[in-house]
């Protein structure tokens, strides 16, 4: 048993041990490579219970390899650090341990306070009541403990389990890679501002200023709507056939894991890629795509939506700024690599580029800001909402149009996401945009 954590913790028997840590090195020999910026907003005061979140290949080992580097950086005694990686064990009583053998190690040591860093914790069932006994009988209470996990685990809603026992921790979700974090990383010297609200004067002026880099920023931009954020087809340059089966194994493990149906997920799917950009009522998913009813449809729906795969935008009254759960909903997949990856699993045709360009807009907006669409006598794509700011999207809409006139009930402004930047008529370079968010 303590001969395997040591082999997980190379840093404790030699002083450059992480540098030949397999997860460290594949990270430090990448072509193209970048720090997650969760790395400076884990909370690392003691007693702090923290969940990281996020689908798998996202990067969350990685984020626990790239912590280790900053607290040895920092002259943290090397034993205190702990990593274990769950997905071989079984059960809770193997976590126990697991956990019991460090215990040992570190009481030997003299070591009163560790950091606890466990790696796919979802794998171990029940890993729960290990957690949550140790921190009652208060072996944590000198800890920072990180538990990394598929969103399996707030799916099956264990990380409630824990109320009154998170001491300093928080939840955080690991994302792909927003255009804005593509660009740093690829072209690291580019400096943007980053838009804060929704006001037409911040818009155009952070626009302007950035003009210089556009060149640049579309050329990323055509990429990134190839290869989303993912990591694997960001360091590919593309999406291949072992990517798509590495992120659809991704998925069908943690229906597994929620026992729900991997044909009626599919179904689902199928539905938003040949239906997108249209809004789309329940019954008429269930109906078409043979999924049983509407319940079913829209239990589904909220699964792809806590997984990160989709973005619901519910219809907003814009006079009274109440969102209708009756109406129809319109669906955006979160990241590029998704409309790849479900046409390939639906057989079933990527849409055309002005379908994928507008869940890009819709999926940016959302991390920022609440987000919603309107539709009547005319439809706006995306309402993006910041308490009571409000700001209406079209992406690539007819040339030429203007839509500084534009007012639909408290919506101040509508703007077009093209390819012309112009502050008269409200139009606005679709990647230049998105690389201020």
């Amino acid at each position: 048993m303590f001969e395997g954590i040591c082999r997980l913790n190379p840093w404790w028997t030699e002083k450059d041990g992480l540098e030949k840590d397999e997860d460290f090195l594949k990270w430090r020999e990448a072509k193209i490579r970048w720090e997650p910026l969760l790395l400076s907003e884990l909370p690392l005061e003691p007693f702090s219970l923290n969940f990281v979140f996020g689908p798998r290949q996202v990067g969350k080992t990685t984020l626990l390899k790239l912590l280790v580097r900053k607290l040895l950086s920092k002259g943290i005694e090397p034993e205190r650090i702990f990593y274990f990686k769950c997905e071989k064990l079984a059960d809770y009583k193997e976590l126990d341990e697991v956990l019991k053998a460090y215990f040992e190690f570190r009481k030997s040591r003299g070591i009163s306070s560790s950091y606890i860093l466990l790696d796919e914790i979802t794998f171990p069932t029940e890993w729960f009541r290990t957690v949550k006994y140790y921190i009652d009988v208060g072996e944590f209470k000198g800890d920072v403990v990180i538990v990394t996990g598929s969103l399996s685990m707030y799916l099956k809603k264990e990380v409630e389990l824990f109320p009154g026992r998170r001491g300093h921790g928080k939840d955080l979700v690991m994302l792909p890679l927003s255009f804005r974090e593509y660009v740093k990383v690829l072209c690291p010297e580019i400096e943007l501002p980053r838009l804060e609200g929704l006001g037409k004067t911040e818009i155009f002026e952070k626009s302007y200023s950035s003009l210089p880099h556009l060149g640049k920023i579309e050329e990323l931009f055509e990429k990134y709507v190839k290869t989303g954020g993912f990591p694997l087809p960001v360091r590919e340059g593309g999406i291949t056939d072992s990517i798509r089966e590495t992120y659809w194994n991704w998925i069908r493990v943690d229906l597994a894991k929620i026992g729900r149906s991997e044909e009626t997920f599919r179904r689902v799917a199928k539905a938003i890629l040949e239906k997108a950009p249209s809004s789309l009522s329940l019954n008429s998913i269930a109906k078409e795509f043979e999924i049983g009813t509407h319940k079913t449809a829209f239990e589904y729906l909220d699964i792809m939506e806590k997984l990160y795969i989709v973005k619901v935008l519910y219809h907003l009254d814009p006079n009274r700024l109440l969102a209708s759960f009756r109406k129809n909903r319109k669906i955006h997949f979160m990241d590029p690599l998704f409309f790849d990856l479900f046409s390939d699993v639906c057989l079933s045709k990527i849409p055309e580029e002005s379908v994928v360009l507008e869940s890009v807009v819709a999926s940016h907006l959302a991390r920022r800001f609440e987000a919603f669409y309107w539709k009547n006598w005319r439809e706006i794509d995306i309402i993006a909402k910041r308490k009571e700011e409000l700001a209406g999207f079209e992406v690539k809409s007819r040339e030429g149009a203007d839509y500084s006139k534009m007012r639909i009930g408290k919506i101040g402004n509508v703007f077009c996401l093209g390819e012309e930047l112009d502050r008269e008529r409200n139009l606005l370079s679709l990647p230049l945009f998105l690389s201020l968010l």
